[in-house]
């Protein structure tokens, strides 16, 4: 719908992962003119730009990625105290990429639907 190819092709990787991963309620949207996923109408992840994923999680695990993985984990002025994280994507496996898409899936799904989901983080 009018959105840039070279961002659909980055972002059916992102959708192959969270489709692999049997998130539910999972659905292709767009947020600030990018494609995004949402669960149950929230916004979990969207891309800022070909090379970029907005990942929503609590500021906590934030500080830690950005700390453990300064390379992959990011945040410029605009996302300083929100509960975001930049990812580029470029430099992140998609073991670990897939992991992340959980992650926020369950930071923004509703209660009753993390509950159905049981983690099954790969070994």
């Amino acid at each position: 719908m009018g959105t840039d190819p070279e961002l659909d092709l980055v972002f059916s990787r992102i959708e192959a992962l969270a489709a692999a991963r049997g998130l539910p309620g999972i659905a292709r949207s767009t947020n600030h003119g990018t494609p995004s996923l949402k669960v149950r109408d929230r916004s979990f992840i969207r891309l800022k730009d070909a090379e970029t994923l907005v990942l929503l999680c609590p500021v906590e695990q934030k500080a830690l990625l950005m700390e453990i993985s300064p390379d992959i984990y990011f945040e410029t002025s605009h996302y300083v105290g929100h509960p975001a994280v930049l990812i580029n994507l470029k430099a992140i496996s998609d073991e670990e990429l897939s992991l992340r898409l959980e992650d926020a899936w369950r930071f923004k799904a509703p209660g009753k639907l993390v509950a159905e989901h049981p983690t099954h983080h790969a070994e």
